[in-house]
């Protein structure tokens, strides 16, 4: 919300020597963000001038110049010969002449120059140049605004462009701050300054007259709400649209950040800055009959003022004549009722439009608009008599119009919600020891109506707060108006038995140590296509179900995912795209896995605002697809860079498992890896990760051409572990081992198995053989040729032996050995390489 200082005073006093940020200062103590300060950034001399005389000059481009002789007053030179481009001036009109050594917005500073053959000694500005508009079709005149000041007088005071703007950002909860009287309120709780409500007004003075036919026939309301719940029209006739819209209205309204757009346009767009209604005028001429607020029909449509023709929908409300709908409420107006140039009689129409309705409309047509930002946040119910008003008074003052005595309205009761606020309450949950005269006396600073009781108070909120709802609410404004700053910074104490469960430790674990070994976490949108879920879900490349959106972000990736790959890749391609080509990245996040023929969501949203019931939950419960936690890792490019004296090292499989057991000792286990094969990956490079004999993921090289799709070069290697099955297997609690001061005995064996018995079978075996004594057994090499059979292998583990009480001799270890070496040959013919 800008507020120019100039209309902030009228309602408040603001000290004249208060700069800018002084009033944000002010502002910002009572809870508003400071956005900017905004000002015409025009610096003199710029002063009035009268067109003395001027020639015109034909040039060899087309274009045809003048030369004119300006007197800009005896203090400011005298007569200037300045060149001007326009021509919409006349002899004698009085014009804006930025003099040389002004500057005007961009920045463009003003010099006397040669041009055209002159030397111009100064600028004949338009309003665009001035910063009051969007012409530039022609030099301001100032004729047109109505003003006829002496020659040489500062145009910059006269035009008001001294004015300033401070801009404050509204919190969706406060809507009331959307309009100069509730900011000048805000600012007097801040200040204490006296405050004068534009919204005070003799009841009968604000009354419309009768005779113009209104209703409100809403048969659909939404969550139970009328769509209008007031509405009041004034009629004024015999308005002159070309009358000039006063220039300290169009500076304010630039200044707020909205053109002008003619008076009577200017007029109801001003009183909605002002008192926070937004106001739409209808030419009374192309009306037909009354007007009707109404939901819309099945397949009406509506242009608007933009000129857009929008198909309408069954929720959207609409005002209405005899021919059909006239606007969208609350949102924007429509083309055919629209005050023109050539309007003479105006319908003014002031009204409380249901919150939701208007939010809504303002969505599904992506149609924002001032008016809709203000009703969707909630208009004063108490205001639209005084706006409507408001804006007659002004067409009579500025556009020559007369009141007439036809107008109508329709209004129900105002709110009145009491609510008991306990005595200790505000204090207790703040943490402030309030006074009672402190709570009462904050509570009636910002319009409450406070009555005590024997419990504390009966609060009646005012009707332009619709946000002061409960208890807390209404401690809220006690700790803001009395001043944040007297919260005190204590540290609260966690409960007992609080913290984070066992599979959030578990999970936090693992990311770290993945963050620790020179991974980096991109979490991303959980969106892929069905076609990505297919390949990389399932082993086999077989068609599985997917969650389909209703309504998804992107059209392209409709479909919940299935596996974390789809994400990683295309992390993977937006850093390569930008000369990142060197990368190592995870993500831990939930996978969707629907099962066939099931039918997940909900055919209706619950309400909003309102807490479900227990069957409405459980029933939200049943319409979610299973999840899963899993974890994604992709390395591609080079782990170690070119340097001098050494290649670069290639990332690939190798690496990738090496992340696999830093998972795995973060969890607290071993994870196994045998040999397996999945559609997307390459095969012989592909295996599958098991943790107690339970399959939990999968590791391996993509396939080149599906690396290729993903736009990544070279090779890119990924595993997906199911993060919440691996926590499961390896238990809550993750137990160091102790280390030993006991040396430990090695020994190698080399076991000639059959060609398709996997290394980790082979492993696994001698583990189970040798025994409590054996400390580890790790590959080391897979050997095939001349003195192994063609349907055989030779693998050589290198096997650590250490016990805990004593140093193992050389005998117990290969006994120990042996052992494992039995297992392996009773399961798989396993026999000793000589």
């Amino acid at each position: 919300m800008r507020v120019p200082l100039s209309w902030l005073r009228e309602f408040v006093e603001v000290p004249e020597d208060a700069t800018p940020e002084d009033v944000l200062a002010s502002l910002v103590s009572v809870g508003f963000e400071e956005e900017d300060v905004h000002r015409f950034e025009v610096t003199g001399p710029v002063v009035v001038g009268q067109v003395l005389s001027f020639e015109p000059e034909p040039q060899s481009n087309g274009k045809t110049i003048r030369w004119c002789q300006v007197d800009v007053g005896e203090e400011h030179g005298g007569v200037r010969g300045i060149v001007c481009g326009a021509g919409n001036f006349f002899a004698g009109d009085k014009v804006v002449v930025t003099l040389p050594g002004s500057v005007l917005p961009g920045p463009f500073p003003i010099a006397a120059r040669k041009t055209y053959g002159h030397v111009s000694d100064g600028m004949i500005a338009s309003a665009k140049e001035l910063g009051l508009g969007t012409d530039h079709s022609g030099i301001l005149r100032l004729v047109d605004l109505g003003i006829d000041a002496p020659v040489g007088t500062d145009a910059i005071t006269l035009l008001g462009l001294d004015d300033v703007a401070v801009e404050i950002n509204v919190t969706p909860d406060r809507g009331y701050a959307l309009s100069l009287r509730g900011v000048a309120r805000e600012y007097s709780h801040s200040t204490g300054a006296a405050f004068r409500d534009p919204g005070l007004r003799d009841a009968a003075e604000v009354r419309p007259g009768e005779g113009f036919p209104l209703a409100v026939v809403d048969d659909a309301p939404i969550r139970g709400r009328v769509g209008a719940s007031e509405f009041v029209v004034r009629v004024v006739r015999d308005v002159d649209a070309s009358r000039p819209t006063p220039v300290w209205m169009v500076t304010r309204l630039a200044l707020a950040g909205i053109r002008s757009l003619g008076v009577l346009i200017d007029i109801t767009n001003y009183v909605m800055l002002e008192l926070g209604n937004p106001i739409h005028g209808y030419d009374l001429d192309r009306l037909s009959g009354g007007i009707t607020v109404r939901r819309a029909a099945s397949g009406e449509k509506l242009e608007t003022l933009d000129g857009q023709v929008r198909e309408l929908h069954p929720e959207d409300l609409l005002i209405t004549d005899e021919t059909g709908p006239i606007g969208l409420a609350g949102v924007m107006g429509g083309a055919r009722t629209e005050m023109t140039a050539a309007t003479t009689d105006v319908l003014v129409e002031a009204a409380i439009f249901d919150t939701v309705s208007v939010a809504r409309t303002a969505r599904r047509h992506k149609l924002p608009s001032e008016a809709s930002r203000r009703f969707e946040r909630g208009v004063d119910p108490a205001i639209p008599f005084v706006a409507a008003q408001r804006v007659v008074d002004l067409l009579v003052q500025y556009a020559g119009g007369t009141p007439d005595g036809v107008g109508g309205a329709l209004h129900s009761a105002l709110p009145q919600t009491v609510i008991a606020l306990p005595a200790g309450f505000v204090g207790g949950l703040v943490g402030v020891d309030y006074s009672a005269d402190e709570i009462s006396g904050a509570l009636e600073l910002i319009g409450c109506e406070v009555r005590p009781t024997a419990s504390g108070w009966d609060v009646v909120p005012p009707t332009w707060r619709p946000d002061l709802t409960d208890w807390w609410t209404l401690a809220e404004e006690v700790a803001r108006v009395t001043g944040y700053d007297r919260i005190p910074s204590v540290l609260p104490v966690a409960p007992s038995g609080r913290g984070w469960t066992p599979a959030q430790r578990g999970r936090r674990r693992v990311s770290d140590a993945l963050a620790a070994a020179g991974f980096v976490e991109t979490p991303s949108f959980p969106f892929t296509t069905e076609a990505q879920n297919d390949l990389h879900g399932s082993a086999s490349g077989t068609h599985l179900p997917s969650v389909l959106l209703a309504n998804p972000l992107a059209g392209q990736s409709p479909a919940l995912r299935r596996s974390l790959v789809p994400g990683l890749l295309q992390t993977a391609h937006r850093n390569v795209a930008r000369g990142l080509v060197d990368l190592s990245l995870f993500e831990s996040g939930a996978v969707f896995l629907p099962e066939a023929g099931v039918r997940y969501g909900t055919p209706t949203v619950p309400p909003l605002a309102v807490r479900p019931d227990a069957a409405t939950l459980a029933q939200l419960d049943e319409s979610i697809p299973p999840q899963r936690r899993r974890v994604g890792l992709l390395v591609t490019g080079a782990v170690s860079p070119k340097q001098p004296g050494r290649a670069a090292e290639a990332a690939g499989l190798s690496d990738v498992l090496d992340a696999v057991r830093v998972i795995a000792a973060a969890a607290g286990t071993r994870i196994d890896v045998a040999q397996a094969e999945r559609a997307a990956l390459h095969p012989g490079r592909t295996g599958s990760l098991s943790v107690a004999g339970r399959e939990i993921g999968y590791v391996g090289e993509l396939l080149p051409d599906v690396a290729r799709d993903a736009d990544l070069p070279g090779r890119v290697t990924v595993a997906e572990l199911d993060l919440d099955a691996l926590l499961e297997v390896a238990g809550e609690r993750v137990v160091v081992a102790s280390l030993s001061g006991l040396p430990a005995a090695t020994q190698d064996v080399s076991l000639v198995v059959p060609a398709g018995v996997s290394a980790a079978e082979v492993s696994a075996a001698l583990t189970d053989g040798a025994g409590t004594l054996l400390e580890s057994v790790r590959l080391v090499d897979d050997y095939r040729g001349a003195g192994v059979p063609d349907d055989a292998k030779s693998l050589t583990f290198a096997l650590r032996f250490r016990a805990a009480d004593r140093t193992l001799t050389a005998a117990e270890a290969t006994e120990a050995k042996l052992a494992g070496v039995a297992v392996a040959e009773e399961r798989f013919g396993a026999t000793i390489r000589d």
